[in-house]
Order: structure tokens, then sequence, then C-alpha cells
């Protein structure tokens, strides 16, 4: 991930020429970071996941991950899978899911609560409960020998929507069961695929442009660094004035009519094309309320961001090896998302979103295949043509881990 100063427009500049103008290029570690674009021997020799299953840990480790950490969204997931493997007495590797920002469950570094986070509400100080019914007594029975009347459970995690804790023995939890939602025309959302439909009878497209790059939110975007940024919460925002962009496709279920539970990892299975040689692609699975909401008026309409990512089709094959995309041939593109404990209410939408660019948040894909995506030169940056095949049993699609009865 590259992060770009929030005022960057698309205007022609790479990633280094942004660098350069800061004057941070000559920065040692933004120089090793032109040296390896790719996932190179430099990256995975620190991978922290990739440390701890060389070195399995000795001692119980409690892994604490936010659903909207906008610091670290993979690494919590990561470090406690890595851990996982090991821990063949299910006693020493524990995992707990909050709905938080980076460090919100911490009262020592954040003044707010646990009770929400940006406009939606959760129903209780899940920040107390981290402190007094998980860390506290973790800390007691590892510390202190002194075990817990209720033992304490592998996984825990907090599902919003329902605005409950869930214990479960492993994550993801054994009970949850793969679906494929499938894009259709029309803009449609169903878990059902079109039997009479073969593989890709139809796409939508849009015309992807680097000099009007998707915002990743709303502008004007307040700097990282302002006393009253609210960089923290971007995750959760608002995504419905991003869905009339000519360059974002928005596909939406029929209001669903019993709640729907999601506990794992998500994974968007696109079917596209590109009439240049290289493109991003970004997936968003979103929650979106009623245009009504009477308990809550201020979440009419809403439109939660329940998980989201981009994949730079450069490395649709290897993470470790750019290779060009062959122009206007439809491919396959695997977009793993973070994992989500989250559930959708009867009366609420399913939606999906599927764009080429997330700016300033990454920096923007030249769309014409370079060596080095940050030395890119200005008239690299092109116009494409980008078409989202739809249609059959192996048309596009989300596969989502759906839980039918969660465990309480």
């Amino acid at each position: 991930m590259v992060v770009l100063p929030e005022k960057g427009r698309g205007d022609g500049r790479s990633a280094n020429d942004m660098a350069r103008k800061l004057g941070v290029d000559q920065f040692p570690a933004w120089l090793r970071s032109i040296d390896n674009p790719a996932y190179t021997d430099f990256w995975k020799e620190q991978a922290v996941d990739r440390l701890l299953a060389a070195r399995p840990t000795k001692v119980p480790v409690l892994t604490v991950h936010g659903t909207w950490d906008q610091e670290d969204i993979y690494g919590p997931i990561a470090a406690y899978a890595a851990m996982e493997k090991t821990d063949t007495r299910n006693d020493r590797n524990y995992l707990l899911i909050g709905p938080w920002f980076h460090g919100q469950q911490d009262p020592w570094f954040h003044t707010v609560d646990g009770a929400s986070i940006g406009a939606l509400p959760l129903g209780r100080d899940t920040t107390r409960d981290f402190l007094f019914d998980a860390m506290l007594p973790f800390f007691d029975q590892h510390l202190k020998d002194r075990k817990p009347s209720t033992p304490i459970p592998p996984v825990r995690t907090f599902l919003t929507g329902d605005n409950q804790w869930r214990s479960y023995q492993s994550w993801p939890p054994r009970a949850a069961a793969t679906k494929r939602l499938y894009l259709h025309p029309g803009g449609k959302l169903s878990f059902t695929a079109d039997a009479a439909a073969t593989a890709n009878s139809g796409y939508d497209e849009y015309v992807s442009d680097p000099a009007k790059p998707v915002p990743y939110r709303v502008q004007p975007i307040i700097p990282q660094a302002s006393q009253d940024s609210t960089w923290g919460i971007w995750l959760v925002d608002d995504q419905r004035p991003f869905g009339s962009r000519p360059d974002v496709l928005t596909y939406v279920s029929e209001p669903l009519t019993e709640p729907m539970t999601l506990t794992g990892d998500i994974v968007a299975q696109l079917q596209a094309s590109t009439t240049g040689t290289d493109a991003d692609w970004v997936v968003k699975l979103i929650d979106a309320w009623p245009d009504e909401e009477p308990l809550h008026p201020q979440l009419g309409g809403y439109q939660l961001m329940v998980s989201a990512d981009i994949l730079r089709g450069r490395y649709r094959e290897d993470f470790s090896q750019a290779r060009p995309i062959t122009a206007n041939a439809t491919l396959p593109y695997r977009i793993r998302m973070p994992h989500a404990s989250h559930t959708f209410l009867p009366g609420h939408r399913i939606m999906v979103q599927v764009q080429s660019s997330w700016f300033p948040l990454y920096d923007r894909n030249p769309q014409t295949f370079v060596d080095n995506i940050f030395l890119a030169r200005p008239e690299d940056y092109r116009k494409a043509t980008i078409k989202v095949a739809l249609g059959g049993a192996q048309g596009s699609a989300v596969v989502l881990p759906v839980v039918v009865a969660t465990a309480r």
C-alpha cells in the first residue's frame, strides 16, 4: 500500500514523483520500497506471520483485531492463523475481534469509547467489555494463576448488526459455509446463478481514467496528521456518494427477509477484461440500510462497508512477479478481502461495488504495463475500458462465509 498526500490529484505524477516533490524520495524506507515493488524476499523475510510460523510460540497469546483497523486490517488475523497451526491442544492461541479502528479498544490512547464507531452505534461499550471481560481474565489466568469462573474461549468476536459477542472454538468458525453471491445484469445480486446463461454471457463496463480516480472517501479529505482528522473511521464512511460515479459498478440484492451472518474471510472472484495492459480491481461488500431507520434516523439509507480491498492486476498470478495483462482478454481475478464478523439484518440489502482506483489511499495504476509502477511516466497513464463479465455459474461472484445459526 502506498498512502499518498491527502490533497493529491490524478495529475500524471507517479508515486515517486510525489515523493520527490515532498522531499522524501531519498529516505531509506522509500528507496527500499522503490527497489522492491513486488513481494520479494526483502518483504517475505520480515513478514511477521512467516516468522511466527517458523518459531512457534511457547506462551499463551491473545491476538486483538479491529474489524475496521485502518492501519493493519490483515496482520492480526495472519498472525493468529500462523500460531494456530502449532497450537495442537487449542489452549495457547487466543483471538479477539472487536468492532474498532486501530487501537480504539485501548482507552489510554483514545478518548473515544467503544459504544460506536463513526455513525455506527454498537449498543454497548465494547471497550469496557474488552478490558474487563477479555483482557483482565486472560492476564489473571496466565499471569496470576487465577482461573476465571467461565473458561476463556479460544475465539471471541463482536458481531455487528446483532451487536453481541460470540464465542467459537476456532476462526473462521467451522459452522461457516461458503456461498457464492453472483453479479447479475441490471445491477442485481443473487445467491442463485442464472441457469439459462452461459459463463460470461454478458458484461458491464466503465471507463477508468487515471486523471479522474475514484477517491477512497468524500472530499475534502482532512490530512491524517491534522488535529481534526477522521482518518481513524474512514472504513465506516457512508458509501452512498460513490455509487453515482460512472466508473463504479453497483450491484444490489433484494431486501433480506431473514438475518444473514458472515464470520470469516471474503473473496471476490471477478471475470474481467481491460483494454489496457495493467489494471486495479477494487471490490466492496456493503450493508445497505433501509431508507428509514426509526430507532436511528441518522442511519436511514446508510451504506456500511463491511469488507473491501484492492488487487493490482499485474500480480493476479503471483505477488512476487509482475506480469502484463493481455489486453481485451477475459481473465480471472481473485481479490482476497478482510475478514468479517457481521449480520445483515432483515430489510437490509447486500451491495457490491466494483471500481479500478481508490485514490489517494493507493497510488494510481497507469493502466499501461511498466516494469516498476512507482516510476511510471506521465505518458504511461491512459484511459482504459473495463468489462466485468456476468452470467452462469462461473460468472463474477463474491464468496461469503455464511453462518445460519451463530454460537453464543
